[in-house]
């Protein structure tokens, strides 16, 4: 650092106070020029925001290359997060993913993997040709929910394939399931292979009490975090960690190749403040997180039908922590898809949650919540039982479909192929994705054979209202296939 920080610090927030006191003619990008040039944008972001969106400079440091304000940050971040390093990722913890998974794999390369992982990763070995491993999650049949993978069961899979270069896991999953990430680390290292996390949704661990474990605390190699689903930051700013075993040099040149040179410095900025933030106040940020949520899970269960679900399901192994600070709710047994409690919620009674897939609904809650508001959910659940609730007879129930993978993801993305019809799909080799997003794990991913149990789950989804994304066919009557 250029000089000595201390986690009260934010030195790239004070280089742009700096700046702006500094009366300094714009003749570089953005066009905009402080928002003279686009008064309405100015109007609706306010004339600060945009004075504040300006390009890489020599005193504010430049992304691609950090050497003063930006590298002071990010390690301040890498002290905050127990890593080694952090790299400010503008593009959200999709980018940080993929640039994870091709610094530990190249084309060729194995990369052992749940199959329940977001589309970034998969999109990963699309981008650079490595070979997925999958290992299927267990899975708890009455919630119809995936968990973690089981150790033996990525032992099994590291014994069949010693060849491959990293293991993946879910830190947590979007339902807040904890695989038993410590051993897996340990079980990854003992055959020299790297330990990568997803935590797009673990940002807390780092900073709460008596939640599940870290990454970083873990032993793990890598770590893709999401700083702006939990931890305060703006919409699509992540970090990258890494520890002492990976070259972080390689890993920046990693990063830049895709990362775009025009970084944000509002996303940028917005980092420094909730490392800071986080460092100082998480602890008890994420006490009343907890709070909140633990009085939720009792309200709603006492309403019946719902079951908010918590550490209870813990079972050692593929369930081995849950997220406390998470509030996913099955909602099967009121007769209701998760995805119809979702789109009620939001129409009928004005409350945005996080996502509703067929059986499940998640709800995000953090600090910045009101005790009004959860009251407000707990309220809107009930009605909605009340009214529109019903006999679950019939209704599809798993939400995880062991894949058939025919043919490695890029070779199968970039196939010669054609258009069929759902029906007319089955059997054959698929070459793009289909997920309900959120959350965005796929249903199919590129390589994977189409059987009708998973069209049957596509056209259910569909019925009930799923926003389905992936296929060129915005409107899912087709799919693209291996010709």
């Amino acid at each position: 650092m250029n000089r000595k920080h201390t986690q009260a610090d934010a030195p790239l927030l004070e280089a742009m106070q700096e700046h702006r006191l500094n009366r300094v003619v714009r003749f570089d990008v953005p066009g905009h020029k402080g928002g003279r040039g686009n008064q309405e944008l100015a109007d609706f972001l306010g004339e600060a925001c945009v004075r504040m969106d300006v390009n890489s400079m020599k005193n504010l440091d430049n992304l691609c290359h950090p050497v003063s304000v930006i590298k002071d940050a990010q390690l301040l971040a890498a002290g905050a997060f127990g890593a080694e390093n952090a790299f400010f990722i503008v593009g959200g913890a999709t980018a940080a993913s993929q640039a994870m998974i091709l610094t530990a794999c190249k084309a060729g390369e194995k990369l052992i993997m749940p199959r329940n992982v977001h589309r970034s990763a998969i999109n990963a070995l699309v981008l650079n040709g490595a070979i997925p491993v999958y290992v299927d999650p267990d899975e708890n049949k009455e919630l119809g929910i995936p968990l973690g993978m089981s150790y033996e069961a990525v032992e099994q899979s590291i014994l069949r394939n010693p060849d491959a270069k990293a293991v993946l896991v879910n830190n947590p999953t979007y339902y807040g399931i904890c695989a038993d990430i410590k051993r897996l680390a340990e079980l990854a290292h003992a055959h020299g292979m790297l330990l990568l996390a997803d935590e797009a949704h673990g940002t807390h661990f780092y900073f709460g009490e008596d939640l599940p474990m870290s990454a970083m605390a873990a032993g793990a190699d890598m770590a893709s975090v999401s700083i702006h689903k939990t931890g305060g930051s703006l919409t699509q700013s992540a970090m990258l960690l890494c520890g002492n075993t990976v070259n972080a040099d390689r890993v920046r040149q990693i990063i830049n190749l895709t990362q775009t040179t025009s970084a944000s410095y509002l996303l940028m900025v917005s980092l420094d403040l909730a490392r800071r933030n986080l460092a100082l106040n998480g602890r008890e940020m994420f006490r009343k997180t907890v709070e909140f949520t633990s009085y939720a899970r009792e309200e709603i269960n006492r309403i019946g039908g719902y079951y908010a679900y918590g550490e209870e399901l813990c079972n050692g192994r593929s369930f081995y922590a849950f997220d406390r600070t998470k509030l996913s709710i099955h909602t099967r047994n009121t007769g209701l898809a998760g995805i119809e409690v979702y789109d009620l919620l939001r129409d009928e009674y004005g409350i945005q949650i996080e996502f509703g897939d067929i059986g499940n609904i998640l709800a995000i809650v953090t600090a910045g919540d009101r005790a009004l508001e959860i009251e407000r959910l707990i309220s809107a659940l009930s009605e909605i039982k009340r009214i529109y609730g019903g006999d679950p007879t019939g209704m599809l129930n798993s939400e995880y479909i062991t894949p058939d993978v025919a043919l490695p993801p890029q070779q199968a993305f970039y196939a010669e192929q054609t258009a069929v019809s759902l029906r007319e799909s089955i059997g054959r080799i698929c070459c793009e994705f289909v997920m309900c997003y959120p959350p965005g794990i796929p249903i199919l991913a590129p390589g994977e054979r189409i059987t009708e149990d998973i069209i049957d789950y596509i056209c259910y989804a569909k019925e009930k209202g799923c926003s389905l994304t992936g296929p060129q066919d915005m409107k899912l009557e087709t799919l693209r296939v291996v010709q």
